[in-house]
């Protein structure tokens, strides 16, 4: 990486811990893309809950030539009761979701993606609705036959 990796915390105390397993996650990216440039991870401690436990919001913001990748982990609301109240679990999903959009720009990059054929599209250029059939005209000039059915 041509840019040192940044680590911040907001409303909460770093703890080697969970910073080690971040630039360990940030070496496996750097690692499945060759050309990350620099990698920024936010982790943010949304609200302090007594009974059913915090809550974490992870940002990761990857760079790479040309571009910029971006990706938030943050608990929705409908769910958040269900959110476990893990830092290192937030990171991890974080992480993951990174670890995807990293290799999609990638196959991006490379060509890989698969490319949707065109939409055939015609003209009807006959119509003989008492026998209940007709041809389309194509952009190639030829008609193609069909019935009331198809």
């Amino acid at each position: 990486m041509d840019i040192p990796v940044e680590i911040v915390f907001h409303n909460m105390s770093s703890t080697p811990a969970v910073e080690t397993e971040i630039r360990n996650r940030i070496a496996k990216l750097d690692r499945l893309y060759e050309h990350l440039i620099g990698c920024r991870v936010s982790v943010e401690q949304l609200h302090r809950r007594h009974h059913t436990g915090n809550l974490y919001d992870v940002h990761i913001d990857m760079r790479v030539p040309g571009d910029e990748i971006v990706v938030s982990r943050e608990p929705h609301h409908a769910r958040e009761k269900y959110t476990d109240p893990d830092v290192g679990i937030a990171v991890r999903n974080a992480f993951k979701a990174a670890e995807r959009r990293l290799l999609d720009y990638k196959r991006k990059q490379r060509g890989e993606v698969k490319v949707h054929a065109e939409a055939f599209a015609g003209q009807v250029s006959q119509l003989y609705p008492e026998e209940d059939h007709g041809f389309i005209l194509t952009h190639e000039g030829t008609q193609l036959y069909f019935t009331a059915t198809a």
